[in-house]
């Protein structure tokens, strides 16, 4: 049985190719889903509320799957993880395109949530694993892999437009979008193979495994998370504030009479922006070992959050998309990073688990808030700027946060 490869060529192959996990999971799973709000709502008859809530549902099962992820992991392995989570989430998009009631479309966003969760987690301690071989490359390796959100995004920017031309006419016309996205979650979950293969090598065999989870649970003991507050806290009120822009930001151009053709352009700009903003700030997540960070990204993300709730004009509305883009994935490869330099490898695990459960809490606040703001009479607008007002205070927490030393 032959080692994985370690050279840096073959290193960022295989983060390129863990990346195909986040665009599925994030990029396909929960974010092409803000395609698709207008014209469900539309279709549907719903308000913004519960518009939004098929987003806190989302939350709510990634926060049931970062929760069940470390067992699972322990059990299976994160590369199985990996590609069993893929399949399941291929499954559950595609029931979406069979149901029109709220219930059921709920059910479905919530188990979707679980199984996009197996795969983040999944690739992203497997990209932490890759970065460990090369540490002076780190930050690119995990830019790398959560950066792959954006080809997702960009895919669904281009793809489900023209589903829903090509089903204009035909009732219910977004189910066939959701039809086409769960075929690239199949195509996503085949080119997952690769990498998973490969990596399940580095894994260690299940005597070696229990030992260490035994070793691990005595030393867990004195993980530092209270230590880490600060960083914690950040990172939650990234949750609340960056998921209102992404599930609400297509209805408000919409509203304002932006263009499908700009809408296309807009949002797969942004996708083609989070798979830069891997190299953007590589350097700053090598060096950043407090929470400097997680608390600078924040800042330029509220930024970016508030400027399509004070004007319509298209050349700021791209240049919220295109900041957006560089820096929101960033900020979750941010946490990795800081759970890399701070705490020991047996404990990445839990960190990255400490991270995603607290990212998920405020993931399920934010669309329904932004929601309800949006049905009264500040709409969407005044929803974005709540959003906004969170992220800043979540960069002014994560400002306190120090190197643990």
């Amino acid at each position: 049985m032959h080692s994985p490869p370690k050279s840096l060529g073959s290193l960022l192959g295989l983060a390129l190719a863990l990346s195909v996990g986040a665009a599925l999971s994030l990029g396909i799973t929960r974010f092409a889903y803000g395609l698709l709000l207008p014209v469900m709502r539309g279709d549907l008859g719903w308000s913004y509320t519960l518009a939004g809530a098929m987003n806190t549902v989302n939350a709510a099962g990634y926060l049931l799957g970062a929760l069940a992820t470390p067992a699972l992991m322990r059990r299976w392995g994160a590369a199985r993880l990996l590609l069993g989570g893929a399949l399941l989430a291929s499954v559950f998009m595609a029931a979406s395109g069979f149901f029109t009631a709220a219930a059921p479309l709920l059910a479905q966003r919530l188990l979707a949530g679980v199984a996009s969760a197996f795969v983040f987690i999944a690739g992203g301690l497997l990209a932490a694993r890759l970065g460990a071989r090369a540490p002076t490359h780190g930050g690119l390796l995990l830019g790398l892999y959560y950066g792959g959100t954006g080809w997702g995004i960009t895919a669904s920017a281009l793809g489900v437009p023209a589903l829903l031309h090509a089903a204009e006419g035909a009732p219910h016309a977004w189910a066939w979008a959701w039809w086409g996205l769960a075929l690239a979650c199949v195509l996503g979950t085949a080119a997952l193979w690769w990498p998973a293969r490969v990596l399940q090598k580095d894994e260690l065999p299940a005597p070696a495994s229990k030992a260490l989870e035994a070793d691990s649970a005595h030393k867990s003991k004195r993980t530092p998370l209270r230590a880490m507050g600060a960083a914690l806290a950040g990172y939650a009120l990234f949750g609340v504030g960056y998921i209102g822009y992404m599930t609400f930001v297509i209805a408000l151009l919409r509203e304002r009479g932006v263009g499908a053709g700009a809408i296309t352009t807009f949002y797969a700009l942004l996708g083609l922006a989070v798979v830069a903003s891997a190299r953007i700030w590589a350097g700053l997540l090598d060096r950043a070992r407090g929470g400097g960070a997680l608390a600078l990204l924040n800042a330029l993300l509220g930024v970016a959050t508030i400027l399509p709730a004070l004007t319509g004009a298209w050349p700021v509305v791209l240049a919220s998309g295109l900041l957006f883009g560089a820096v929101f994935l960033s900020v979750v490869a941010s946490t990795t990073a800081f759970v890399r330099h701070n705490l020991p490898a047996h404990e990445w695990a839990a960190g990255i688990s400490a991270f995603t459960i607290i990212f998920a809490a405020g993931q399920i606040v934010g669309p329904t808030v932004v929601g309800w703001i949006a049905d009264g009479p500040g709409g969407l607008a005044r929803g974005l700027v709540v959003s906004a007002a969170a992220l800043w205070l979540g960069a002014l927490l994560a400002w306190r946060q120090k190197p643990l030393g």
